[in-house]
């Protein structure tokens, strides 16, 4: 049972909490923009580029894996244990 809770984010390169704590952040970035897109919705001229500043956050975001992995590729060659 405890393997269903921890293989994601050991795929990720994460424990359990980091894995959370980094949905938690995107959570929070995605109902910011909720608020602000309602917003936009009533008063077009409010928050125009609301969503298309935060695309590349949300990528960032969402690409841990692939970071952590340059980290690590580059923690090898310049010096890795």
């Amino acid at each position: 049972m405890f393997k269903k809770f921890t293989e994601h984010p050991a795929e990720q390169g994460e424990t359990y909490l980091e894995h959370m704590v980094a949905a938690w952040k995107i959570v929070y970035v995605l109902k910011v923009l909720e608020a602000k897109c309602l917003v936009h919705s009533v008063f077009p001229f409010l928050y125009t580029d609301a969503l298309s500043s935060k695309i590349d956050c949300l990528t960032k975001l969402t690409n841990r894996k692939s970071q952590k992995q340059q980290e690590r590729d580059l923690y090898e060659v310049y010096g890795g244990d």
